[in-house]
């Protein structure tokens, strides 16, 4: 119904900058909202931003100020850009679409914060 696909992981040093795409096709994408979640080694995933479909976002208090989530329509695209990045920023990153009646999940992409 819906298929999600993250890109524009990869290694950054402390400080730097990378920006998430998340692709969704297979519905409507417009009405859905999006979120991006993170799960690093030993620990549940955790909501890092969300979107609805009229733009209204929500940041978890760590990435507050330093990320920043957004939505194009027209693309069917979700992205997220991440500044200041820290170390402890690193984890795996997921794209998510709340599609009632489904809960959907792209496949992941790894971002490492380290020197």
């Amino acid at each position: 119904q819906v298929q999600l696909v993250e890109s524009g992981g990869g290694l950054v040093q402390p400080g730097g900058s990378l920006r998430l795409s998340c692709a969704a096709s297979g519905s409507i994408f417009s009405i859905y909202a999006m979120g991006w979640y993170r799960q690093v080694p030993g620990k549940q995933r955790e909501l890092v931003a969300t979107i609805t479909s009229s733009d209204s976002t929500n940041y978890a208090d760590s990435v507050k100020g330093r990320f920043t989530i957004s939505r194009d329509n027209a693309k069917n695209t979700v992205y997220l850009q991440m500044d200041s990045l820290k170390p402890e920023d690193t984890a795996v990153y997921y794209c998510n679409a709340d599609a009632p009646p489904e809960d959907y999940w792209g496949q992941g992409t790894q971002v490492t914060v380290s020197s």
